[in-house]
């Protein structure tokens, strides 16, 4: 057995999955959207029925994991101002320029969610607190839109 072809078959994935998925994607938190929407929440793992047609499991769940955290980290090297602008590409392509998604019930929940499995839970904290605040800033800039102020 070639003891690089779990290695290799792991890159395949990851170069397929990023060229031709996630490539289609154009923001960086519809990305990482879209990756937590393939994750299981009570297994906790990927699911993808045309990966799963071409690349064994192990290599799937390999190479999702690592776009989960890629994307993740980032995101958290991103300065807000252009986080800002990226999740207003993100739910505006959903249809929700104003953000009602990232409002309402629940959302904190979500977002923290979002954190791929094994990271130290300061990086969920810092995400949510970086949510918190590109909340507020929308906010405040629409109320500002809507009241002329």
């Amino acid at each position: 057995m070639d003891f690089a072809d779990p290695f290799r078959q792991t890159r395949r994935v990851t170069e397929d999955f990023t060229s031709k998925t996630l490539a289609a994607i154009p923001s960086e938190l519809g990305k990482l959207w879209y990756v937590c929407s393939l994750k299981d929440s009570s297994s906790g793992r990927y699911l993808h029925e045309g990966l799963a047609f071409v690349y064994s499991d192990a290599a799937i769940q390999k190479a999702l994991s690592g776009c989960h955290e890629e994307l993740f980290s980032r995101i958290l090297e991103t300065p807000l101002a252009d986080q800002e602008a990226d999740w207003r590409v993100c739910f505006g392509l959903a249809g929700d320029p104003d953000w009602a998604l990232a409002d309402g019930s629940g959302a904190d929940t979500r977002f923290r969610e979002m954190a791929p499995e094994g990271l130290p839970s300061y990086l969920a904290d810092l995400f949510c607190s970086n949510v918190k605040a590109l909340r507020a800033a929308i906010t405040a800039k629409r109320v500002i839109l809507e009241t002329g102020a």
